[in-house]
């Protein structure tokens, strides 16, 4: 986030966030790469000792009692230590924890919210299942109501930090006569009989986070464990797509930001043709173009953010975590592939991170919702605001100041 943007007591959090990153091993960021480490629990205990977790929620449950910019920020400065970094430090912090602290009760918090901000337990959140990931509402994992508990039976997979995780946010079909959106409810479920990784993906990049396929085999859910009402996961859903993917486009702005840095310390130093790569416009352009690409994701991200804190309307809240979401995740892949691309052959090699950050940072516009799922609620959202302004009256009829706007029957519609 810039400077500028930041009041003192954000710039102060920042610092912390740096020192942090700072204090993070070289051998872990290698390790979680190899997947030797399969989930960074000292990291996120660290996190949670400097109390850098969910700095948006009140001090009360062990936040800081900030806003969605500080939480931009901390993303960001996070994200530099490589995007599996955030996605775990996102996952339990901005994820689990949201839904609880918008939708649960005290007692759910005081076990859930405190600890897991505190870096004393971990928690993973269950939404995509084999059978399909963006048809949500499509879920076959079922909850059935037994008294003073409920039996979770289900799949899910692609869950970041599920081998690791000691309680999952896990949604279940608790109404299988009602109709999709309707009929589905949210669980904190413990780690517990019947709670199992049964396997732990071999990914591209993004390695070390513990993405897991978890299954539940007959698993007893306690009444009190249901977060919100029955049958309305949706409401909890709804709310979760705003730290889902803007989190996910804050943290890929951190993510991308070394590899500009590396490119442009080596295309600084490396020399052809008797001078620095870096005096070829075909090089420095570039750069020229990954620089400005991660700005505008900056001005994005802190527009969307301060939305959300303003609590404008609903649906433009939507569009822009939607916009924000699509525009910064590909504007940062863009950057990361010309700073490999300037490197030349030395880029595509592990001498250099360039190579781990382009791999990790294919994962930025598929999950969380894909690219494309983006693109259909921006068009719908757009369309509907276009035509609510015009029907009353609050933008020009621009159709009107064209020369010949008075030529009816040239305007043919069908």
């Amino acid at each position: 986030m810039f400077d500028y943007l930041l009041n003192e007591e954000q710039k102060k959090l920042r610092d912390e966030t740096r020192d942090f990153v700072k204090s993070i091993p070289r051998k872990m960021i290698l390790d979680m790469d190899a997947d030797i480490i399969q989930f960074p629990k000292e990291f996120l205990q660290e996190a949670g000792k400097r109390n850098l977790m969910g700095c948006r929620y009140p001090k009360k449950w062990g936040g800081r009692g900030m806003d969605w910019v500080s939480t931009c920020m901390v993303m960001e400065e996070v994200g530099t230590l490589g995007y599996i970094f955030a996605c775990t430090f996102g996952v339990g912090a901005e994820l689990v924890c949201d839904a609880i602290i918008l939708h649960g009760n005290d007692a759910q918090k005081e076990k859930y919210v405190k600890p897991l901000l505190a870096g004393e337990i971990f928690a993973a959140e269950c939404l995509t299942e084999p059978r399909g990931g963006s048809d949500f509402f499509g879920t076959t994992t079922t909850a059935v109501d037994r008294g003073d508990h409920f039996v979770l039976n289900g799949q899910k997979r692609f869950i970041v930090g599920g081998e690791g995780a000691d309680y999952f946010l896990v949604y279940a079909r608790t109404d299988p006569d009602a109709k999709p959106h309707e009929g589905i409810s949210c669980f904190i479920v413990d780690k517990t009989q019947g709670v199992k990784s049964e396997y732990l993906y071999g990914l591209m990049g993004c390695r070390g986070g513990g993405a897991a396929r978890m299954v539940f085999e007959d698993v007893r859910v306690p009444k009190e464990n249901l977060l919100g009402e029955l049958n309305q996961g949706v409401k909890i859903f709804k709310t979760m797509m705003i730290p889902e993917r803007l989190g996910t486009a804050a943290m890929t702005i951190g993510a991308a930001a070394p590899a500009i840095d590396v490119a442009t310390g080596y295309t600084s130093k490396r020399k052809a043709f008797g001078q620095p790569v870096a005096q070829f416009q075909g090089v420095s352009f570039q750069v020229a173009e990954a620089v400005t690409l991660l700005d505008a994701s900056r001005a994005m991200i802190y527009t969307t953010a301060r939305a959300v804190d303003e609590q404008i309307n609903d649906k433009q809240i939507r569009r822009l975590v939607s916009q924000s979401k699509k525009f910064v995740t590909e504007s940062c892949q863009k950057a990361a592939n010309n700073a490999m691309q300037v490197m030349g052959g030395i880029g595509y090699t592990n001498i250099y991170p360039v190579e781990r950050i382009v791999r990790d940072l294919r994962l930025a516009s598929i999950w969380t919702g894909t690219n494309e799922v983006m693109s259909v609620i921006i068009a719908n959202e757009w369309y509907k605001q276009y035509w609510q302004d015009k029907s009353q009256g609050k933008i020009r009829d621009m159709e009107a100041d064209a020369a010949e706007a008075e030529a009816i029957d040239e305007k043919i519609f069908e």
